[in-house]
């Protein structure tokens, strides 16, 4: 099975070679490129919590995070990136995803920031009454897709920018958010990780891969 991994190159090593491993055929086709929207610490200090949505989000708070409160990581695999800082999150729903995130969280609230994506979705944003941080902007990339019998899609940006040149291989996702996101761009789901983090999205592939056998 030829694999497409459309991670940035800097974060795709471990997906590409667990995929190998597998007898996976392995083309990186990055189609987002993450940049730093400031290098000026972000100070927590007075909030309950601080919510950190992503992975690049858990990077930029163990550099930048001052008088960090409770923190709380949408996903596994932003509960991963933050513990190999040294930050341990207190909470990190089963769902991973603003509506998961809603449904779980602790309450009362009390004072929250919000740390994530330029123009991230401001549903959790404004139903937490939260402070916002953008921490970083993803940038689309536009590459021409090459031919593969899966896309491997790690973030809604990716779906959107793989549908925006074109490709049309069926996808394995990281998640329902990421998986919705595909979907309302016209690209078909062939497989949703379990997990929401990179095991996850190993075993989808391995799933499909199995599949047609």
């Amino acid at each position: 099975m030829r694999v497409i991994v459309t991670r940035p190159r800097a974060q795709a090593g471990p997906l590409v070679a667990r995929l190998e491993q597998l007898g996976a055929e392995v083309v990186e086709c990055p189609l987002i490129e993450i940049e730093r929207t400031s290098d000026e610490p972000v100070d927590a200090a007075g909030y309950d919590w601080l919510v950190v949505t992503s992975p690049n989000g858990a990077d930029e708070i163990a550099s930048r995070g001052r008088n960090l409160p409770q923190v709380a990581a949408v996903g596994p695999g932003t509960a991963e990136a933050l513990r190999a800082h040294g930050i341990e999150p207190a909470f990190v729903p089963v769902e991973s995803s603003q509506e998961g995130l809603l449904r779980e969280f602790p309450h009362p609230a009390g004072r929250v920031l919000f740390a994530a994506a330029e123009g991230a979705r401001r549903a959790a944003i404004d139903a937490l009454a939260a402070d916002f941080v953008p921490l970083y902007r993803t940038r689309l990339l536009t590459p021409v897709p090459p031919a593969g019998d899966v896309v491997v899609l790690a973030s809604g940006s990716a779906a959107r920018a793989y549908a925006a040149v074109g490709g049309a291989a069926p996808a394995a996702t990281i998640g329902p958010e990421t998986s919705r996101v595909a979907r309302s761009v016209g690209l078909t789901v062939a497989g949703e990780a379990a997990s929401h983090d990179l095991d996850g999205l190993v075993a989808a592939v391995a799933n499909l891969m199995d599949s047609q056998t």
